[in-house]
């Protein structure tokens, strides 16, 4: 069933491509990210400061405990891996690197939601890609460090769906099967729609996908999800790895 608040669509089917088990990308040397708030400026293209790493932390058991402080006394919840609805891979984007302990971002409501995980619990992996959605512009853009990677116009939430601001990260990687609207490949992401609560089947989960639809990119036409051309789509599941910051703002 879709739980993407993407298409008012009863059902759908997904193949996946990050399975649990699947070995993640190696990390890179030991670096500390600390995620900006999400910001009103324009998209910039400098190349004087150093690019930020990001910190990936895929999860090596078949569960694991996330908690309230570094310290391992309150369980605020106890996470599946592989994680439904999909069984994909569980994994999270790090905002904190303590040593022996990481804050992450949570895949759970409200948006925004955070906690803190053991080290020993999952593998790390690091990259530099970020992307970027202004809501005014409906213009996606995606940072390989400092450079412009990809750029183009996108479908966006309409008025009584509206796509949220906030920052988010890519948590799956998803074929949609017997349907056009989705295009090739959907990203799911850890963010929710803010008022669609139950959709089809689903909590309202939030993504970025393909279109055979390509009129409305630029236009304000979905139930919350970001929509891309197929070629656009098709380029960053070939290209990006999972775990990347999705900063939406206005």
């Amino acid at each position: 069933m879709v739980s993407l608040a993407c298409l008012a669509v009863a059902a759908v089917g997904f193949g996946v491509v990050n399975r649990a088990g699947d070995a993640p990308e190696p990390a890179a040397a030991a670096t500390t990210t600390t995620l900006p708030a999400p910001t009103t400026s324009a998209p910039t293209t400098s190349t004087t400061a150093p690019a930020t790493v990001y910190t990936v932390a895929n999860v090596v058991g078949p569960a694991i405990d996330v908690y309230a402080a570094p310290d391992g006394t309150q369980v605020t919840h106890r996470m599946a891996n592989p994680s439904p609805p999909y069984d994909t891979r569980l994994l999270f984007l790090v905002t904190q690197d303590r040593g022996d302990w990481l804050e992450v971002m949570l895949p759970v409501r409200p948006n925004g939601s955070r906690g803190w995980i053991r080290t020993a619990d999952v593998d790390l992996a690091r990259h530099t890609y970020k992307i970027e959605v202004s809501l005014g512009a409906n213009l996606l853009t995606v940072y390989k460090g400092n450079e412009v990677f990809h750029q183009e116009k996108v479908g966006l939430g309409k008025a009584a769906t509206p796509t949220p601001g906030g920052v988010f990260y890519t948590k799956e990687l998803l074929i949609p099967t017997g349907q056009p609207w989705y295009g090739p490949f959907a990203f799911g992401l850890s963010g929710f729609s803010d008022v669609l609560y139950s959709f089809a089947g689903g909590q309202g989960q939030l993504g970025i996908h393909g279109t055979d639809a390509p009129r409305g990119l630029g236009t304000d036409i979905s139930n919350g999800c970001i929509r891309m051309s197929n070629a656009g789509i098709t380029r960053l599941a070939e290209s990006l790895p999972l775990g990347v910051p999705v900063e939406i703002v206005p």
